[in-house]
């Protein structure tokens, strides 16, 4: 049986961008898992995508894989341009209410403001330290906690 569930009236529809080298390092110790439970609060997650350059380790994308995110290997070192790119294609284009980012990196601000223009929702998540420009832009900031071992 196929289970084709309607979209309740007022839920919102997220898009979610992980910049992969900014966010997915050992220091930081990012868990997908519970970036995808807080912007559920949002609604339902309709695109997930974790950017990451061409020398990230196939554990790493096997691991975003795992956790239902679609990985965007970008062949330079700096992902931001291909990622930004990629935000502003679904502002445009999908159907999506909410747009969350997934970076500490202040760069991402004028994608931020692009996204409140066109009547998006804004999240951002990250850890500390966590960019100012972020934290005063985005309609939601949330800051992961760091695991204590």
């Amino acid at each position: 049986m196929i289970n084709l569930r309607k979209r309740k009236l007022g839920e919102k529809r997220v898009a979610v961008f992980v910049d992969g080298p900014n966010m997915l390092r050992r220091e930081f110790d990012t868990d997908l898992g519970v970036v995808k439970k807080e912007l559920r609060k949002f609604g339902p997650i309709k695109v997930s995508k974790v950017f990451l350059n061409q020398f990230a380790p196939e554990k790493l994308i096997e691991a975003v894989v795992n956790q239902g995110f679609e990985p965007v290997i970008v062949t330079s070192d700096d992902i931001d341009a291909p990622m930004a790119a990629e935000v502003m294609e679904t502002i445009f284009t999908s159907n999506v209410d909410v747009i969350a980012l997934v970076t500490r990196d202040g760069d991402f601000q004028s994608v931020i403001m692009k996204a409140k223009k066109y009547g998006k929702e804004t999240v951002v998540i990250g850890s500390e330290p966590f960019s100012a420009t972020l934290r005063n832009t985005a309609d939601h900031v949330i800051i992961l906690k760091e695991k204590r071992t």
